[in-house]
């Protein structure tokens, strides 16, 4: 009988939960399911062939292999906006490592780890264009962002309120307007925009003005309860920047950008 494919996900999620516990010198057995984006460069993005690069795909591996995971055990989840908590919930991934910002009304539905870095709302503009330095400049200028994107609506509504709105599907729609001189900024997250900046074949014709208008803590989600997992996740991160793999990472996928990033974060208490 032809087991279907949500059910047979199910069943190798349900192996590589049960074999995480197991310990042994050989480690857990089956699969790990991450969920990741799998459309943006230099954060999570599913490549031609079927390989994964980005920020959080490699704080991903390294937290894989300090769970005891190899390599080929490793299986990347494409997981949206609207879905993380639901694909948390009903066990179809182990974590997710998504820009999540962590926050009060997502903590009642998931736990995180971490945090693991730390962003802000930015613009990115052409890098000839030197009339865009703070976000009131936007005023009777096209500012794009995705659709019902909450740091568009920020700066329209405190900033400028003057700046025309084009909202599209997607940020590499919105890279593509600015590139042809259809928009003139475009604002989410600057680890998401220095991604873009730093995409290969975009080196050079893009800058980010190096705003903070909101401040956003990425965390690990993982299942709500689940203290063990949280404890050792946070133990793999303090791991990664000490041995300075964190640093290595963000140069390795924001280094074409000139991104200026925060320093690692402090990780939070256990019992927050």
């Amino acid at each position: 009988m032809k087991v279907p494919k949500a059910g047979a996900m199910a069943a190798v999620i349900g192996l590589a939960l049960t074999a995480t516990g197991c310990g042994g010198d050989e480690g857990p057995k089956g699969t790990l399911s991450i969920g990741v984006a799998f459309d943006q460069p230099g954060i999570g993005l599913r490549e031609a062939g079927g390989t994964f690069s980005g920020f959080d795909v490699d704080v991903s591996r390294y937290i894989a292999k300090e769970l005891g995971y190899k390599p080929e055990q490793i299986e990347f989840k494409r997981v949206d906006s609207s879905e993380r908590e639901l694909l948390l919930q009903y066990n179809e991934v182990k974590f997710v490592a998504s820009t999540y910002s962590i926050n009060d009304q997502r903590r009642e539905k998931v736990d995180f780890a971490g945090p693991y870095f730390t962003a802000h709302q930015d613009l990115l503009v052409r890098a000839d264009d030197a009339t865009i330095t703070k976000a009131e400049d936007l005023n009777n200028k096209k500012l794009c962002s995705t659709s019902g994107s909450t740091s568009a609506q920020n700066v329209k509504q405190k900033l400028a309120p003057k700046a025309s709105l084009l909202e599209l599907d997607g940020y590499s729609e919105c890279v593509i307007a600015l590139q042809d001189g259809l928009i003139d900024a475009m604002t989410t997250d600057n680890a998401i925009l220095a991604g873009y900046a730093a995409q290969k074949g975009n080196t050079g014709k893009f800058r980010l003005v190096g705003l903070n208008l909101s401040n956003e803590s990425y965390g690990i989600g993982i299942k709500k309860g689940n203290r063990d997992l949280r404890a050792k996740i946070n133990d793999a991160l303090k791991k990664m920047v000490e041995d300075g793999s964190w640093d290595a990472a963000v140069k390795k996928n924001f280094g074409q950008a000139n991104f200026k990033h925060d320093p690692a974060p402090q990780l939070t208490s256990p019992s927050s």
